[in-house]
This record gives C-alpha cells, sequence and structure tokens, in this order.
C-alpha cells in the first residue's frame, strides 16, 4: 500500500460511467421541466418529452441500483446508522470525507427518487384531477434540488473534496482516502440489464403515449378515465 505521501495527485475510481450520464441528464431534464412548465414559456413544448426522459431515467436507476457499480447500488449506501455523527460533524464544521455517498447525500437520492416519481405519476397520469398535487410536489422537488446542491458545496468545502467534479470525471483523490480501493466496475450483464431497462421503459411509454418523444405544448398532453389524445388527433378535432 503507498504512502499518503507518494498518493498525492493520484485519484481513487468511484462514480461508474451510466451513473454519471444518468445523474447529469436528469439534472437537465428537470430543468428544461421547470423552465417550460408555464404555458407562456418558449420551451413550453419539451415540458412532456423532459418528463418522459426523466421516466426513463428513473427506471434505469431503480434497476442500476441493483446491478450497477459498487457505490450506484443502493445496499452500498442505504445505510443510515452514521446519520447523527454526519450532521453533527456537518454542523460543527468538521465532515469526513466517504469514498461513495454520504448519510446526507443517500437520504437526499431516495427523497429525490421518490419526487422524481410522484411528479411524473401525477403528470402523467392524473389529468386535470391532479394539477394541483404535480405542482405542489414539482415545486417540492425543486426546493430539494436547492437544498442537495447547496449541501454539495457545503460539504465539498469542509471536506475539502471537489464533489461536483467527482460526478463529472467520477474520481475523488487518493490522498484523502488512503485505505480505499477503486470501486468495482459494472460487469457486461449490468450494462445488459441497464439497456434493457432503459429498452422496456421507452416501449412502455410509446404504447401508453405514442407521442411522448415529440415536441407539443404541455396543455396537449391530457389523461382523463376518458383516454389520452395524441396530437395528430388533436390536430384532426381542432381542423
Amino acid at each position: 500500500m503507498s504512502s499518503p505521501a507518494s498518493q498525492i495527485g493520484e485519484r481513487l475510481r468511484v462514480w461508474d460511467l451510466p451513473l454519471r450520464l444518468f445523474h447529469w441528464i436528469l439534472v437537465i431534464a428537470i430543468a428544461i421541466a421547470f423552465l417550460s412548465s408555464e404555458e407562456d414559456s418558449g420551451l413550453n413544448d419539451w415540458h412532456v418529452l423532459s418528463g418522459w426522459v426523466a421516466a426513463t431515467l428513473l427506471i434505469f436507476r431503480l434497476v442500476w441500483g441493483f446491478v450497477g457499480g459498487e457505490h450506484s447500488r443502493f445496499a452500498n449506501f442505504l445505510n443510515f446508522s452514521g446519520i447523527r455523527h454526519h450532521l453533527r460533524g456537518f454542523v460543527q464544521g468538521k465532515v469526513e470525507p466517504t469514498v461513495g455517498h454520504n448519510p446526507l447525500g443517500a437520504i437526499a437520492v431516495i427523497l429525490l427518487l421518490l419526487l422524481v416519481a410522484v411528479t411524473i405519476w401525477s403528470g402523467a397520469f392524473l389529468g386535470e384531477a391532479g394539477e394541483d398535487l404535480h405542482e405542489v410536489v414539482a415545486w417540492t422537488l425543486l426546493a430539494l434540488v436547492a437544498v442537495h446542491v447547496l449541501a454539495v458545496v457545503f460539504t465539498s468545502l469542509l471536506s475539502r473534496e471537489n464533489l461536483v467534479r467527482a460526478m463529472i470525471d467520477g474520481t475523488k483523490p487518493k490522498q484523502r482516502h488512503p485505505l480505499a480501493m477503486d470501486a468495482r466496475r459494472p460487469g457486461p450483464m449490468a450494462f445488459l440489464l441497464g439497456a434493457a431497462a432503459v429498452t422496456g421503459a421507452l416501449y412502455a411509454i410509446h404504447i401508453y403515449d405514442p407521442d411522448a418523444f415529440t415536441l407539443r405544448t404541455a396543455e396537449s398532453f391530457e389523461h382523463r378515465s376518458g383516454g389520452q389524445m395524441t396530437a395528430s388527433e388533436i390536430t384532426k378535432a381542432e381542423d
């Protein structure tokens, strides 16, 4: 084992590429969804599409949480026994660096996934009856995203680790984790199952909403008990 001094400049492999792609594409999808939510928004036509992209990503993440790389798996970070110690350190400004998700980060991951799921469900399946719920949950999601970003910034400063960079290049400084080993990579079967999850999600979404990945106004997408009109049907009806 190399000494801490010899580890200066060395990087520890932590986050696998599929997880990082999931993270940043979801960031973009959520941002577009919020920016396109108003009827008079120039991005309004992207609202439904961004929601379905987020739904596809969510399905992928659920599968990847069981088959992905070492620190992508739920079993690796769903351990909240250290939450009190971590919170105490956070308040005292003495956050210890963690290789994967820290206890607060683990809670944030679960809450964010749940809120994304409820936001998609209320927007895609409840129609006009769920508009109020959709809006409340969406704003709650936005608030949690803001808290998460602030927590990442403060944790980066307190632990002296650039967590944003880690989620970009997948690595952390080896010197900060001298006893840690590179994370186990996802195997071929993991990639196969991840691809199957994405393919299955896209197919199911297309069956439910044939115009899911076309640009259209959010108002043209409605799902009531009587059924959902496609974009072509709406155009015919307007004519």
